[in-house]
């Protein structure tokens, strides 16, 4: 009895102690960051209510991430896997159920007569039963790591799902608001165009402009109008596209102003590694590698012998019903066993080759995830640089494009001007409007997308 309780607390250990794995080298892992190893309030760590202020947007999200299809399919990941892990752990833990069985047993007298069998025994017998394989090599206790890992990698796919719901919803948004603005651009420099077209047809019918200037202004205004039907169908699909992300129906979208959008003051430059590290993806690279190396001991484990109690029972067992559960038909049966594989070490020598190689497989997706997330946030930061640069010389053109339209005109209508400047003019101005929208759009996708490298949107 006292070696079967040692045994019993050998076997006893914590799954939820996961090995320890190999951390790369995370020096210079973000490019030109203001501070690469600081542990300052990280994008991650802002709520996405607080990051999204927008109350519109804040509802879409709150519709996305109940009824989003991909938020559901998580869900039902992280119920398979908890199911997994607890039929992994109940390994370790004996067997137990209720059995009742009756022997019914003839046997031949050896005569020729017609009572062939002179002897039959009946018994019956009702019990408890059970069964226990002794983990004293950590065999068991490693599989049930390896599923605790993989149950955690669930969680952090859920987070991953979670901040990827999010930050599609924000930019699908955003782009659908830039559309809003770009077509209440395109419809003020249309009415422009009729003011300008109805100037060059009166300097026509005054004989100072001819009909060739008169037509030109009009196929500018024609083609400045067909854009709006682009516009409107882009916009319709993109209605629809956020639709669909939410788990809606596609219809309306009820949105704001690009106008009324800022970008997060927050975004400085300083990024911690140590919040790369705790990034879904990141998260779920380590413990892939974690389960790898629980697989990797329950491999070499598999070499050792292997104690178990096969049959544990007790119960009464008698010949007839009379006094059947009287103490005097008490009756225990114990069946146990140590085994040492032999010839299947081949077997097991295969598996603890492929459990390594797995094992320095996951390392690498390991490496490699984290490497990639450096260089994400690293392009996001030097992107959004950038385009924060750009601000001040698009407003500078557009100003003086807006000053160029205004000047052709006056030229014009003084008879210092070609028609062909004004048309120039009132084209590129409204280029440099719609680039002007399109920075801002960029701003705020970028801004998005170092909340999502940044693993933020799951709290």
């Amino acid at each position: 009895m006292v070696v079967m309780i040692a045994v019993g607390f050998a076997s006893c250990r914590n799954y939820k102690e996961l090995t320890k794995v190999p951390q790369p080298d995370t020096k210079n892992m973000v490019r030109d960051a203001a501070d690469k190893s600081a542990d300052t309030t990280s994008l991650a760590n802002i709520p996405w209510k607080s990051y999204f202020p927008d109350v519109q947007l804040q509802t879409l999200i709150v519709e996305g991430l109940e009824h989003g299809y991909n938020m559901q399919v998580a869900m039902l990941r992280i119920q398979q896997a908890e199911a997994s892990l607890y039929m992994s752990n109940s390994s370790l833990l004996p067997s137990l159920s209720v059995a009742a069985r009756i022997d019914h047993t003839r046997f031949s007298s050896g005569s020729r007569g017609t009572d062939v069998f002179g002897y039959v025994s009946n018994v019956a017998s009702v019990g408890v039963t059970a069964g226990w394989e002794a983990d004293l090599w950590g065999k068991l206790n490693s599989q049930t790591k390896s599923r605790y890992a993989a149950y955690l990698n669930t969680l952090e796919y859920k987070k991953l799902i979670q901040t990827t719901m999010v930050s599609s919803i924000a930019k699908s948004y955003y782009s659908l608001l830039a559309l809003d603005e770009q077509l209440a651009t395109t419809k003020e420099t249309i009415t422009l165009l009729e003011k300008s077209t109805e100037t060059l047809q009166a300097l026509k019918e005054a004989g100072q402009l001819t009909a060739a200037a008169v037509e030109q202004s009009k196929a500018l205004l024609y083609n400045t109008r067909l854009s709006v039907f682009d516009l409107e169908s882009r916009m319709r699909q993109q209605e629809n596209a956020i639709c669909v992300l939410i788990g809606r129906t596609p219809g309306t979208v009820e949105r704001a102003s690009i106008n009324d959008q800022s970008i997060p003051a927050t975004m400085n430059g300083i990024v911690s590694v140590r919040t790369l590290a705790n990034r879904p993806d990141v998260k779920q690279a380590e413990f892939s590698l974690q389960s790898a190396y629980a697989l990797t001991d329950a491999a070499q484990a598999a070499f050792y012998p292997s104690f178990s109690i096969s049959t544990l029972s007790l119960g009464f067992a008698a010949g007839g019903i009379s006094g059947f559960f009287s103490p005097a038909n008490l009756a225990a049966e114990i069946i146990a066993g140590i085994t040492q594989p032999i010839f299947s070490r081949g077997q097991l020598k295969g598996n603890l080759k492929i459990s390594k190689a797995q094992q320095e497989e996951a390392l690498l997706t390991f490496s490699n995830t984290l490497l990639v997330a450096g260089q994400e946030v690293s392009d996001i930061l030097f992107s959004y640089k950038s385009l924060v640069s750009k601000n001040e010389w698009r407003e500078k053109q557009v100003e003086s494009l807006t000053k160029s339209v205004d000047y052709t005109q006056e030229l014009l209508k003084a008879g210092e001007a070609n028609y062909t400047e004004v048309l120039s003019a009132q084209k590129d101005l409204l280029a440099a409007q719609l680039s002007m929208v399109n920075d801002k759009l960029d701003q705020l996708t970028q801004s998005v997308n170092l909340y999502k490298a940044l693993g933020g949107g799951v709290q």
